[in-house]
């Protein structure tokens, strides 16, 4: 589910990135960026992949 949110997060920084939008200095293509490589260090460390389920005997 980060990951997800990652790659919606690398789409906006595209998109703010490639139409040369102006905004302000917290929502920057490079902010957005960070933020979603730090979702996909979240997922790729294991957290956020769901419930762990447990094996009944």
């Amino acid at each position: 589910m980060l990951a997800i949110g990652a790659a919606v997060l690398f789409a906006i920084a595209f998109l703010i990135n490639a139409a040369d939008m102006s905004t302000n200095d917290v929502f920057t293509s490079t902010n957005v960026m960070l933020i979603g490589l730090a979702l996909l260090a979240l997922h790729v460390a294991g957290i956020g992949n769901g419930w762990a389920g447990r094996r009944r005997r």
